[in-house]
């Protein structure tokens, strides 16, 4: 399986504008630019994009590995924040934190707890990444 994005720029990183699209759709000439990423402007950022896409794979590859303990989630709630620092003369994305709230009916808070660390580790999108994954999971 492969999916596919693009992005389009123009001009100088300060002044120029970008869009990005999806294969799907979903996101078509999506605007984003240096005050979507660096400032509180108008637009997406790869960064924000980078953390939808964690906490999706995250959710998602919970409730996989929840139901191979027989458990179904009524909910998954994850949130990702990703953290892009300063890097010698550039930037690195150094960090994600998923806060993950579960609803999860006969499930106790140790197996939980040991099931939604190890997705951390085995989700796809955490594969990729070089950052530091960081959790906190707890049942609602």
């Amino acid at each position: 399986m492969k999916k596919s994005a693009s992005a389009h720029w123009s001009g100088d990183i300060k002044s120029g504008q970008g869009t990005i699209s999806t294969e799907t759709g979903v996101l078509h000439d999506a605007p984003y630019g240096f005050k979507s990423r660096f400032e509180d402007g108008p637009g997406t950022n790869p960064e924000e994009l980078i953390g939808a896409a964690h906490a999706g794979c995250y959710s998602m590859a919970l409730s996989l590995e929840l139901g191979k303990a027989n458990l179904t989630a009524d909910s998954i709630d994850t949130k990702a924040v990703v953290t892009l620092d300063k890097d010698g003369d550039g930037f690195s994305i150094t960090a994600v934190h998923l806060t993950c709230k579960a609803k999860v009916p006969g499930a106790d808070a140790d197996a939980f707890a040991k099931i939604a660390e190890a997705t951390k580790q085995g989700c796809p999108v955490s594969k990729v990444l070089k950052a530091t994954i960081t959790l906190d999971a707890s049942l609602a």
